[in-house]
């Protein structure tokens, strides 16, 4: 029986209960209390991955009570791609960019506010760390963007490209002359 049993296993091997999830209260080890153990064991780990979410929302709980936090207005995300010509036009940008052996960038990049983690704009098409990571600074086409998306890129820091055409002309000028210099 698992009163028995139990002691004798966290005795010769400290915490092995607690790794399985086994509750510390010894009158629930008892057969007559299983239904009472069950409730208690599915308690352990709902509270460690609350834990550990509470740890990635830098401590907002709020949600964890049921239903996520609601505001009066639902934030708004701007930008995007709107067509599926424009989704084409970079996929073919980005399997331009990776034949010339430089990294492919994000479609749809979704760029958040770093202090809040809040997701304020969805770039088109972005390197965040780059084109030559760590060595350039970040970029982003975003073809028929309102002045708000370009305006939230530039203030992020991207270097903004608003045609195609205009990228490749940077990547052949600024990118690739530099890395054949």
């Amino acid at each position: 029986m698992p009163e028995g049993y139990f002691p004798e296993i966290e005795a010769a091997h400290p915490g092995a209960l607690a790794s399985q999830w086994i509750p510390d209260d010894p009158d629930l080890w008892r057969v007559d209390r299983f239904r009472d153990f069950l409730e208690a064991r599915k308690a352990l780990p709902a509270a460690e991955v609350n834990k550990r979410l509470a740890e990635l929302m830098h401590g907002d709980e709020r949600w964890l009570g049921g239903a996520a936090p609601t505001t009066a207005e639902p934030p708004v995300v701007i930008g995007g791609i709107t067509s599926e010509d424009e989704e084409r036009q970079l996929e073919r940008l980005n399997a331009w960019i990776t034949a010339r052996g430089l990294p492919a960038g994000v479609i749809g990049f979704d760029f958040a506010d770093p202090d809040t983690g809040e997701q304020k704009a969805v770039f088109d098409l972005a390197w965040p760390g780059g084109i030559q990571e760590e060595l350039s600074q970040p970029v982003a086409v975003l073809l028929d963007e309102e002045s708000e998306v370009i305006a939230a890129a530039s203030q992020a820091g991207y270097r903004c490209f608003i045609s195609t055409a205009e990228f490749r002309r940077y990547i052949e000028i600024e990118i690739l002359a530099d890395a054949a210099a």
